[in-house]
């Protein structure tokens, strides 16, 4: 967990690592799995086995990655424009003439490990986006992160403290997505880039 400070305290040998949305191959998790099938025909039977890919990623110290992606999920655009607020907790809501299908929504997730409190600052490349697919371009913005109390997260920098003892933390970040009248149908993506210093 990270807590928005409003200490002005400034450090030498920052730290800079930028993210984007949609890079890492693979989660902060490590992932274990096999896959047997039998199948059974009479009195025989066969077995098969296919390997399973195993993965973990070890962090160091002042480390910083993606966890997962921001996804708005499903959305049916309506004959006015509308806009899809995803937060940071997870829940979605909506305004004018979008209706909300399906629960594919989540929002996207950062890890890393400094020191307990440690302060860093977090700010984005840009305070919008584009979606880009077959229709018109959908904008994003107002990218707000689950801190302890929530901010949002702008060009400018904001400073937060590592409240874990162990420095260890993970946040959230929801946005606002704007949805054209009659939106064409298909698929929109794109990426936004969090650059972190540890201070």
């Amino acid at each position: 967990m990270i807590e928005r400070s409003c200490a002005n305290a400034i450090s030498m040998g920052t730290k800079t690592i930028s993210l984007s949305s949609a890079r890492l191959p693979y989660p902060l998790f490590a992932i274990a799995a096999a896959w047997v099938v039998a199948c059974a025909g009479g009195s025989a039977s066969a077995q098969t086995s296919q390997p399973a890919e195993l993965r973990t990623i070890v962090l160091h110290q002042l480390s910083f990655i993606r966890v997962q992606d921001m996804e708005f999920g499903e959305i049916i655009p309506g004959a006015t424009a509308g806009v899809v607020r995803l937060f940071p907790d997870g829940t979605r809501t909506r305004t004018g003439g979008v209706t909300l299908v399906g629960s594919s929504h989540q929002p996207a997730r950062f890890a890393g490990k400094g020191s307990f409190n440690q302060q860093v600052s977090i700010s984005l490349s840009s305070n919008t986006i584009q979606l880009i697919g077959p229709g018109a371009p959908m904008t994003v913005s107002q990218f707000e992160i689950g801190s302890t109390p929530t901010a949002i997260l702008t060009t400018t920098p904001r400073r937060f403290r590592i409240a874990a003892a162990n420095g260890l933390f993970n946040f959230p970040v929801g946005a606002r997505l704007s949805v054209g009248a009659n939106q064409a149908p298909g698929i929109y993506s794109g990426t936004f880039n969090i650059t972190l210093n540890y201070q």
